[in-house]
């Protein structure tokens, strides 16, 4: 965005955001986070239409009004359309399943081991100990760049070795 318009779009918050906020709470029933992603979305597409920005204090103000009514209008015929289904039980609860568990751990364990021992090395600190990166630069012996490069290549080639065993699709 020109720094033009990016000024014309922060001076059309601070004149309007508050107005407009005020405006969508009450549209939505008090509901301010909802009000709060209104404004934001109603902002996003003012963005989007550089005319809005051109425009006079109150035909901007209007426009910003409209859409932001048209958003909460088409929220509210989505989820007409599509009710909440209240039911006297709860679904089912996912059940772990230990034999999954084992298999992903002998997948990960398989895979680890075919990692280079720098890999191994920094993918122990870095990840099963959760030291910080100087943390694990110092425990290591090496530095900093180094443990942040070794992690980014053992990652890949836990994934590459990963989506070679058919562990990942």
């Amino acid at each position: 965005m020109p720094v033009g318009e990016a000024e014309l779009l922060r001076a059309l918050h601070d004149e309007h955001a508050a107005a407009l906020q005020n405006f969508v709470v009450r549209l939505t029933n008090g509901d301010r986070a909802r009000a709060e992603d209104v404004v934001q979305e109603t902002l996003l597409r003012a963005w989007k239409n550089p005319k809005v920005l051109d425009q006079s204090a109150g035909s901007a103000r209007a426009w910003l009004f409209t859409v932001a009514r048209r958003i909460v209008i088409d929220d509210w015929r989505a989820r007409r359309s599509r009710p909440e289904v209240i039911t006297a039980e709860p679904p089912e609860q996912r059940v772990d399943d230990l034999a999954s568990r084992v298999v992903d751990r002998a997948l990960i364990d398989t895979a680890v081991a075919a990692l280079s021992a720098e890999h191994r090395a920094v993918l122990r600190e870095t990840y099963l100990r959760g030291a910080s990166v100087s943390q694990a630069a110092q425990a290591l012996g090496i530095p900093p760049g180094t443990v942040k490069s070794r992690t980014h290549y053992a990652l890949h080639a836990l994934r590459a070795t990963l989506e070679q065993m058919g562990a990942l699709s």
